[in-house]
């Protein structure tokens, strides 16, 4: 998917997304098909929002929605964020994104 603000890592136990730059309502139908192909292997997944300078709301209620399937799913859910995405996400009530912080 060139041009697009993401990419994709698949290991054995973990899918690891990356996002970059801004992020928001143009990328939100192929990020909303990544995140479901995520969630649906089974595997970890890894939110990696470390160079994420700019998020939309459309794109935080997709990370709320994740959030919520993963954990009706049992699938394990990890996030890493830069201060620009916590603070966005953060002022718009989407605290329990914020707490997904961090994985090993």
């Amino acid at each position: 998917m060139p041009g697009l603000p993401f990419s994709v890592e698949k290991y054995e136990a973990r899918c690891l997304i990356r996002l970059e730059g801004e992020i928001g309502l143009s990328e939100a139908v192929e990020l909303k098909a990544l995140l479901i192909e995520g969630l649906a292997s089974g595997r970890k997944l890894h939110l990696d929002l470390e160079r994420a300078e700019q998020i939309d709301v459309t794109f935080m209620q997709l990370l709320q929605a994740v959030l919520l399937e993963a954990h009706r799913a049992g699938v394990e859910l990890a996030m890493r964020m830069s201060e620009a995405a916590e603070i966005a996400l953060l002022g718009a009530g989407f605290s329990p994104c914020v707490e997904t912080r961090g994985w090993t």
